[in-house]
């Protein structure tokens, strides 16, 4: 595999990100970029011209439902259980 990003480009970057890497963290990020830029390579050598672009891995369907206007619940039947009710509303401590 040829060296796509040198010790020097890595300084570089982790100067202008403000990183501070001492030399064995430059050479193993060096070490490690080159893998993956090797890998990306890799991937360019698939032929892909009988593949449609898509923007997600899998099937993705819209899950929401139109929105019509139903029958709500009585007021009655949501206060039911309220703790606290003044027959309109619940009825809650003040906070503030």
């Amino acid at each position: 595999m040829t060296e796509k990003i040198t010790i020097e480009e890595v300084r570089h970057v982790a100067e202008l990100a403000r990183l501070e890497l001492d030399d064995t963290e430059v050479e193993r990020m060096t070490r490690q970029l080159n893998s993956i830029l090797g890998y990306i390579e890799k991937l360019n050598q698939v032929d892909t011209s009988q593949v449609e672009p898509t923007t997600h891995a899998i099937q993705i369907q819209n899950v929401f439902r139109s929105d019509d206007v139903r029958p709500s619940l009585e007021r009655q039947a949501g206060l039911a259980n309220a703790p606290r009710t003044d027959g309109v509303s619940f009825v809650v401590p003040k906070v503030i």
